[in-house]
């Protein structure tokens, strides 16, 4: 699909506490305004002094609110085609493009179809891009805007998002963070493996796990045995620098032997390339790229440098 371009934007609430929206998204296919009077025609052929005067009149001599009241009218009468529109339902955002004619219901609302229906994915058809939690909360804020139409903040970054583009900041970001993560598997291949056991550890720690005990030396088998507080579960941890397939499978076999623990985490930063593609029936496998990770999540990155300096 083509990207879009749009020649405005427009926030648009349907009906007072959404009461339009359903119909208007998953019905009709339609965008909806109130604001009924009696110059429909009027507002057709762009003569806008009866309808000023009308909202004047309504608002009780109030010019600026009959002021913004025809504003919006006239957003919806005169916007062209290439005009996108936006509202928000289900806690996602939702977009469209309408065509041009306008149709007057019965009860006095008026409409405008649809060119392509409404839509709450952007153009890569993700269905995740347009929910609440992921849009910027100056272009959600729109929410609380107590009249029908306004403009949006950030039009260019909510085109991007439509189109399914990354933004530009987000963009350099994810590049240093990539850049990031490789000085840091170099830094951790480049442990004592006494001073790796102790980062895994401290990772753990780090991520709500409490050590139970160290074991280590006493029992080849196992490194750390830890209890997270959150879900109940023990987990069996085995921390090896360098590990063979048939060292995993060893250490897998005496984890299926100690029936106390749920879940084990085979902890490795250089290994047989084998190990990816295991099964996942409570066995774990943390290797260099997932460690560098959550290095970064810990906030263990300047331990690791201090560490290595």
């Amino acid at each position: 699909m083509a990207l879009i371009r749009p020649e405005t934007i427009r926030f648009i609430k349907l009906g007072a506490k959404g009461l339009w929206e359903k119909s208007c998204i998953e019905d009709d296919g339609t965008i909806r305004l109130g604001y009924e009077s009696p110059y429909h025609e009027n507002s057709l052929a762009g003569d806008w002094e009866p309808v000023r005067a009308f909202w004047l009149d309504y608002r009780r001599g109030n010019r600026g609110a009959a002021a913004r009241d025809l504003i919006q009218i006239r957003d919806f009468y005169e916007l062209p085609e290439g005009a996108l529109w936006i509202t928000f339902y289900k806690r996602k955002l939702y977009w469209c493009f309408a065509e041009r004619q306008i149709i007057k219901r019965e009860d006095g609302s008026r409409t405008r179809r649809t060119i392509n229906g409404w839509s709450c994915e952007d153009l890569n058809q993700s269905p995740s891009t347009l929910t609440i939690e992921n849009l910027d909360g100056r272009v959600t804020k729109v929410q609380g805007f107590r009249g029908t139409i306004c403009g949006v903040d950030l039009p260019e970054y909510l085109v991007r998002k439509i189109n399914g583009e990354e933004q530009p900041e987000v963009k350099a970001t994810k590049d240093n963070l990539a850049s990031l993560q490789h000085s840091i598997e170099n830094l951790i291949q480049g442990l004592w493996w006494k001073d790796f056991e102790l980062l895994v550890d401290l990772i753990f720690a780090q991520s709500g796990w409490q050590r139970i005990s160290v074991l280590g030396q006493t029992d080849k088998d196992i490194d750390l045995d830890v209890f997270s507080p959150v879900t109940n579960r023990r987990a069996f941890i085995q921390v090896k620098s360098h590990a063979s397939f048939e060292i995993f499978n060893n250490s897998v076999a005496r984890f299926r032997e100690m029936k106390q623990f749920d879940e084990m985490y085979f902890v490795v930063h250089t290994s047989d390339p084998r190990l990816a593609s295991r099964p996942k029936d409570g066995v774990h496998i943390l290797g260099l790229s997932r460690l560098s990770q959550l290095v970064i999540n810990a906030g263990l990155v300047n331990w690791l440098i201090t560490k290595r300096s």
